[in-house]
């Protein structure tokens, strides 16, 4: 039998305090009522001309433009970002993406990887041939590589590191938790890959061999997953799961010292309100010495 005391309250109070952010704003608050600034997203003009906010968000400013970014919101896509969809919809010359955008996203035919990254024309053959490579329900990761004018993104997968996702597990967080960096791919010392797409979709699998890794899902591998494999996949899908339950930024570092910090514990207590406080006081501590 599992009895758990209640702390969580108390843990809350002997935290590390949190930072109030100064420039927070909800809908109706007063951002400025000089007529000087130009209105951006998330904002809108009262009738005596004053600046209001119409989300609940943090300020932005840029010179004289005034925005409020959402805390909560739907993925808006920038050129360059690596993200996780799964294909809903086969078309003609191009497949249909969710990607948590507010509207689905396009893969072209000419965008992907033929098999061992032939570079040529596509033909019909090749049109005939889409459902063999990627089919409805099928999860990839790709490139933004264009936003067109209503915010739908195109997509490609023209480096053999992006393609179709194999056996692993898919998290779903808030795109704002994802921290940008140079890289989104991460091989973890604890022999697990992990993506984090900027949509806010974290993928965790078992490291593959280099030669599987780079043949952009031609090549799944579908052997069963070994156990110990499987344990450390799960540890860190409880682990990410526990820093955004936390609002807490989703980088490398962070999910690998969390992970470190959940050794202690078994896998399915992670997400134990007090024992998940415990691992994230450790981890929260350890970036804060290392400055990370």
């Amino acid at each position: 039998m599992d009895i758990r005391v209640s702390a969580a309250a108390k843990d809350r109070d002997t935290r590390s305090h949190v930072e109030e952010i100064e420039n927070l704003v909800t809908p109706g608050d007063i951002i400025t009522s000089d007529s000087g600034f130009m209105r951006g997203h998330g904002t809108y003009n009262s009738e005596d001309d004053r600046l209001l906010a119409s989300v609940a968000g943090v300020v932005e400013r840029v010179n004289k433009l005034i925005c409020v970014k959402p805390l909560k919101t739907r993925y808006n896509g920038e050129i360059g970002d690596v993200v996780i969809g799964r294909i809903i919809e086969v078309q003609q010359r191009r497949w249909k993406v969710e990607t948590h955008a507010k509207l689905d996203s396009s893969l072209l035919l000419s965008s992907v990887n033929l098999p061992g990254g032939e570079l040529r024309r596509r033909s019909e053959e090749d049109e005939k041939m889409m459902r063999e490579y990627l089919k409805e329900g099928d999860l990839i990761s790709a490139e933004v590589q264009s936003v067109f004018a209503d915010g739908s993104l195109s997509l490609h997968t023209r480096s053999l590191k992006y393609g179709k996702l194999g056996q692993g597990t898919l998290v779903q967080v808030s795109p704002s938790l994802i921290k940008r960096r140079k890289t989104h791919f991460h091989h973890l010392p604890c022999g697990a890959t992990i993506i984090l797409g900027n949509n806010g979709y974290v993928w965790i699998c078992p490291t593959e061999t280099e030669e599987m890794d780079q043949t952009g899902g031609y090549e799944l591998n579908l052997k069963p997953v070994q156990r110990s494999d499987r344990e450390v996949v799960a540890r860190l899908r409880n682990c990410v799961q526990l820093l955004a339950a936390q609002k807490m930024q989703l980088y490398d570092t962070s999910v690998l010292y969390t992970y470190e910090a959940s050794l202690n514990f078994k896998i399915k207590d992670i997400l134990k309100p007090e024992i998940g406080l415990e691992i994230l006081e450790q981890t929260q501590h350890r970036l804060e010495i290392e400055g990370t």
